[in-house]
């Protein structure tokens, strides 16, 4: 294809999606002369996961644009990272990545033919190369290697000699592999924020751990600035088909499909797309290409490899528990919890426990979620039913009484000798799933779950006040949603739990 299109639509597809391009001028002119030859690396560290589709689809991108592609599996690099990948790990990593790469390609349907597949260390152990080293380490100060190092090398108190030499290792390999260009991150530690922060999907994962893990994902109603699954349709879904479908049910509108990303991201800004349908149809679309993949590696040869490449840790030799010397403590800010509006579908008495409800809770997501809570004797069942609420949605799910609740719906109360006891209000006009915080701290990701010996929740709740507005406050500053205040009825100066 790359050869019926002119050099401007060649340096179209090129760039296009990519945040920032450097020496551009010089690929125009390489355009007018020749196809461009560019590269891709990645470390073998940890295992590929479904973000590692945003380069992949970059890459077929290139190829439509006629470029002459060459992947490096950087295995020497991945030692390098803070030894992130162990020395005896380092072929089998490589093969791994190598099968799972060509089946991510295929699944999207890139002719391998046209990629070259080369490892660091195929030439990155030579004589020639190592002198290099040498010449090039004594021409870098050690300040301009740290600063390079920053964005690329995890960083640590006590950092590693290894650190210093892999930013000047990755400037050598375009010398060495012949290439006009390489494509990367502009910090290639947070290119994965969708499937690191958010759900952490394994391109191996079974179906029922998709949605599982989708379900988990943070999707708020008309939030398009801090939504991971919107950010995988953009940078995934759309680049590969150039078009997105929403399932839904014939009574919310039918499917609607989106030739444009712009079109989806007004209307779920608009709250026209339901978050729960915006996961569904990600997972219908992402199942597609994860399918290809799932049945490649269900040979026994690739099982075998993927369980010596990364074997289960609870199998290998116990570490020393306890912190590390220099780290540091955690951080513990209201933005870790997962707070939400919710909206009460149903209620009805606990089977087992006259003083308990167990509620059917929109929360935003596919499905309700169940929430257990003591309010029989503080609330009467027709004043919940339908009623906005304010849920915490990343405490470990708990059995009460033989009912697993998967939530806290937060309530302002006064202790006495007549408790009296409040669920909290949300702004009027709030939907379900929107994000609930506290002013200052909108822009932190929630903790996927809350450990409960680290009682995140206990420390913060500590500083949960009811103020003398009514307001909800957390060290007298508000809780919030995008539309105002979380308040209750009249428990001035009580607690919230």
């Amino acid at each position: 294809m790359g050869d019926a299109l002119s050099p401007e639509e060649k340096l179209h597809l090129i760039t296009r999606n990519l945040q920032e391009v450097l020496g551009e001028e010089k690929v125009k002119e390489i355009l007018k002369e020749r196809e461009l030859k560019v590269y891709w690396g990645t470390a073998t560290t940890g295992k590929p996961h479904v973000a590692y589709f945003v380069p992949m689809s970059k890459i077929a991108d290139f190829l439509k644009a006629g470029c002459e592609v060459t992947i490096l599996f950087a295995d020497l690099h991945a030692y390098l990272d803070n030894m992130k990948a162990p020395w005896e790990l380092l072929e089998l990593r490589t093969s791994y990545y190598e099968n799972v790469i060509k089946a991510m390609l295929e699944s999207i349907g890139v002719p391998l033919e046209k990629l070259r597949f080369i490892k660091g260390t195929d030439y990155q152990l030579s004589k020639e190369y190592t002198l290099d080293v040498y010449r090039l380490s004594s021409v870098v100060t050690q300040h301009d290697a740290k600063k390079a190092g920053a964005e690329v090398v995890k960083q640590v108190e006590h950092p590693l000699l290894s650190g210093l030499l892999y930013p000047g290792l990755q400037a050598l390999d375009e010398e060495y592999l012949k290439v006009d260009a390489q494509f990367g991150g502009v910090d290639q530690r947070k290119i994965f924020t969708f499937a690191e922060k958010e759900s952490k999907i394994d391109l191996l994962d079974r179906k029922e751990d998709v949605k599982k893990k989708l379900k988990k994902a943070f999707c708020e109603p008309g939030n398009v600035d801090n939504n991971g699954v919107l950010s995988f349709i953009k940078h995934v879904l759309f680049p590969l088909k150039s078009e997105f479908v929403i399932l839904r049910d014939e009574k919310w509108g039918g499917n609607k499909t989106y030739t444009a990303y712009l079109d989806l991201e007004k209307d779920f800004a608009d709250e026209v797309v339901h978050p729960g349908d915006l996961k569904n149809s990600v997972e219908v679309a992402l199942n597609k290409l994860l399918d290809p993949i799932r049945e490649k590696f269900n040979t026994p040869a690739l099982k075998k490899l993927s369980s010596a490449a990364y074997p289960d840790p609870s199998k290998q030799k116990p570490v020393a528990k306890g912190p590390a010397k220099n780290s540091e403590p955690e951080e513990v800010i209201p933005s870790r919890l997962d707070i939400r509006v919710g909206r009460v579908i149903s209620v009805d008495k606990h089977p087992d426990a006259d003083s308990l409800y167990v509620e059917k809770i929109d929360v935003g997501e596919a499905e309700p979620r169940t929430v257990v809570s003591g309010l029989v004797q503080f609330a009467p069942r027709e004043e919940l039913q339908d009623r906005l609420v304010v849920v915490l949605c990343n405490l470990k799910p708990q059995k009460m009484r033989g009912i697993e609740s998967k939530g806290m719906l937060l309530c302002a109360s006064i202790e006495g000798a007549s408790r009296k006891v409040e669920p909290l209000d949300p702004p009027a006009g709030s939907a379900p799933g929107e994000r609930v915080f506290v002013k200052g701290y909108e822009k932190g990701q929630p903790d996927e779950e809350l450990k409960p010996k680290k009682k995140v929740f206990e420390k913060l709740q500590a500083d949960f006040k009811i103020s003398e507005e009514c307001i909800a406050q957390w060290k007298q500053t508000n809780f919030m949603t995008k539309l105002g205040y979380i308040s209750c009825k009249s428990l001035k100066g009580g607690n919230i739990s």
